[in-house]
């Protein structure tokens, strides 16, 4: 799917919370100068649908997503409003068999072995593990060896200084909240700038933990 396979090449999913439908424009913007034209919209924020509807219908070379999907029918406000992956931080099987009916990419959560495998046997395109800091980049390595065919995506409490070994832990992507971005203040402060910056960092720890050389 080209969705999935735009969220390994670019290797960072920003996770926002607390979008709105005057911050996520210029935040989406900010990112994409930086090399990450994906962004993850939490679900559990008033605004947030209209942000995601907004970032969807005039970010069309953006990859939006909605997260934070806890039940089937956020799932479907969210894939209504333009959203072209769904993410969960727990597994709920409601959740990824209503992206697989509307043929948008299903995130799932999983911590577990048998949380991921179950994922992915029941339509998961990845499965995020989540909090991924509690356990560490060894722990992704351990589910990775026998595990290789299921696309990880790690999030939680990975910063730069960490991000690197999930990289090459083998997970196929990293999600990242605050350490990327807040939205809290960004619009006052004029924080675009710094947006675009810290953007550029993930994607240049990437490339180097993947052997990958950009101009």
């Amino acid at each position: 799917m080209k969705a999935v396979q735009m969220i390994r090449e670019i290797g960072v999913i920003p996770v926002v919370r607390g979008a709105t439908v005057d911050t996520v424009l210029p935040l989406s913007l900010a990112l994409r100068q930086g090399g990450i034209p994906i962004m993850e919209i939490t679900m559990e924020t008033a605004g947030a649908l209209a942000a995601l509807e907004k970032a969807a219908r005039e970010l069309k070379d953006v990859l939006i997503g909605a997260g934070t999907v806890l039940d089937a029918e956020t799932a479907r406000w969210a894939i209504a409003a333009g959203a072209r992956f769904i993410v969960s931080p727990s597994l709920s099987i409601d959740v990824i068999q209503v992206a697989k009916q509307n043929r948008v990419v299903s995130i799932a959560g999983g911590l577990t072995p048998t949380e991921i495998v179950n994922a992915f046997q029941h339509g998961a395109d990845m499965v995020k593990v989540f909090p991924a800091h509690v356990f560490g980049p060894n722990y992704i390595r351990s589910i990775k060896e026998p595990l290789p065919h299921i696309p990880l995506i790690a999030t939680g409490g990975i910063n730069l200084k960490t991000a690197g070994e999930y990289i090459k832990a083998g997970v196929d992507a990293i999600g990242v909240g605050n350490s990327l971005v807040k939205v809290e203040g960004a619009l006052e402060n004029d924080q675009w700038k710094i947006i675009a910056e810290r953007a550029a960092q993930w994607i240049s720890i990437v490339h180097k933990e993947r052997g990958e050389n950009v101009e």
